[in-house]
């Protein structure tokens, strides 16, 4: 029932915040206006960002308290969200926002799990039971590279009405059924804090949206599954339990994959925004928003069902 209450709570946070933080966006003009790669045809407000991370994060201090992955939650998930809103600021001014101080703070915001504790130990060796552990430097190395792509790879899926929090509420409930099979309740609690979260942005996000979570809930998302990954099933893996959090994450994990190929075959360079995404060639073959969103749905659940077989096998 403690899960229960705390996905409630969340839910409801969220659901009540959307309007607010929405009809401030709209007076002062913070949307995301209509332009020639977007698909959306009107301005929709791009403050989502900061209900979730009040969801999130206000759901997981109640019922926490002051631990170091709270903390570690709330000092980097602010930090992204700051930057974030900057970012969409530019925006909704048409202007680009420039890359360097975003790709300086993702960095620093990777260390932060590490600094809190937070971080990869080391692996299973497969043909014993012993365990490699890695020097403390290369833990909070590996740790910082699996947040720096997950921020950025969920960003990367944020790309059409409903996507990014639809799959984020599939992987944070993938993510809370692995740590309830390990027994970490910890984990558990921030996952379905996220779920909760996701599914009432949702409500106001599917197509047609009527706000965007824009790069500040974008990275934020990304950054709160993979710290939950790392204190839930990376932080001690063994080489099959590995496949547990990337199947997790399959869907962006996969498009990441898939666009980072096609634009070095094209010779594009890796950070600019473009519309090879996974998203965007389904609709070229002619799917509508809907259609589209509802079959990287269905991967994504199939990724989910995958990760579930993996961790009943490990038991």
């Amino acid at each position: 029932m403690t899960y229960l209450y705390a996905m409630g709570f969340a839910f409801l946070l969220v659901f009540l915040l959307v309007p607010v933080v929405r009809t401030a966006a709209l007076r002062i003009g913070f949307v995301d206006r209509p332009a020639r790669r977007k698909i959306h045809n009107r301005p929709v407000p791009l403050s989502g960002g900061v209900a979730l991370y009040a969801g999130v994060v206000l759901t997981s201090w109640l019922w926490l308290g002051d631990s170091p992955l709270v903390r570690a939650l709330a000092a980097g998930g602010g930090l992204l969200v700051v930057i974030g809103l900057a970012d969409d600021a530019f925006k909704a001014r048409g202007r680009e926002f420039p890359v360097w101080p975003r790709l300086v703070l993702y960095i620093g915001v990777s260390l932060i799990p590490g600094w809190h504790g937070i971080a990869i130990a080391g692996i299973s060796s497969p043909s014993s039971s012993a365990m490699i552990v890695f020097p403390e430097g290369w833990g909070i190395f590996f740790t910082a590279v699996w947040v720096f792509a997950l921020i950025n790879m969920v960003n990367f899926i944020d790309g059409i009405d409903g996507l990014a929090s639809g799959v984020c509420v599939i992987s944070s409930l993938t993510l809370f059924a692995a740590s309830l099979l390990g027994h970490q309740e910890v984990t558990a609690l921030i996952a379905v804090a996220l779920a909760g979260s996701c599914l009432a942005f949702l409500a106001f996000n599917f197509h047609p949206a009527r706000i965007f979570m824009g790069d500040a809930g974008a990275t934020f998302l990304g950054y709160t599954l993979a710290v939950t990954a790392i204190e839930g099933t990376l932080k001690g893996a063994t080489f099959l339990s590995l496949l547990v959090p990337l199947l997790a994450l399959g869907v962006p994990i996969l498009d990441t994959a898939v666009v980072f190929t096609r634009r070095l075959l094209e010779g594009k360079g890796l950070h600019r925004a473009d519309n090879l995404h996974t998203h965007h060639s389904l609709m070229k073959w002619g799917l509508t928003q809907v259609q589209t969103v509802s079959f990287l749905y269905l991967i994504a659940s199939v990724f989910a069902l995958m990760s579930i077989v993996v961790l009943l096998m490990l038991r």
